[in-house]
């Protein structure tokens, strides 16, 4: 039962994707395959929540809908994005709090929610993913 809830929520979250965004979209995701061994060093009480939900599947379903629509996804590397800051560049471990959920810059002072910056360095990812492709062309 469970397997098919967890479906039909992937299911639901990547045609709204696509749909909201349409054709011509770059969509980045982080490659999170080897995510399972990374959280396993979580508390077992949090553990289930955290590394429960089907990514793959997940990214599978959005691959396959956006190249339907005619866009595009692509999956980065997640190493560090929660920890550079998206303003200087500066990369450290200590400019987030991960218990408050927030980011403080060490060199410039930037704040936000590290979820946030998680998000800016996707997106800045994938501009420059677009930058390359389109000098190579």
């Amino acid at each position: 039962r469970e397997n098919r809830w967890m479906t039909d929520v992937n299911h639901q979250v990547s045609k709204a994707l696509v749909e909201r965004y349409g054709a011509n979209t770059l969509f980045v995701v982080e490659d999170l395959t080897d995510v399972r061994n990374a959280t396993e060093r979580v508390r077992v009480k949090n553990r289930y929540e955290i590394v429960s939900w089907a990514f793959y599947q997940l990214r599978q379903m959005i691959e396959y809908k956006a190249l339907m629509a005619g866009s595009k996804l692509i999956a980065v590397d997640p190493r560090y994005t929660s920890q550079t800051c998206p303003k200087c560049g500066h990369t450290e471990k200590e400019n987030r709090n991960k218990k408050k959920h927030t980011f403080c810059c060490k060199t410039c002072g930037y704040r936000s929610n590290d979820d946030r910056i998680g998000a800016m360095n996707l997106q800045r990812k994938g501009i420059e993913y677009i930058a390359e492709v389109t000098t190579q062309a």
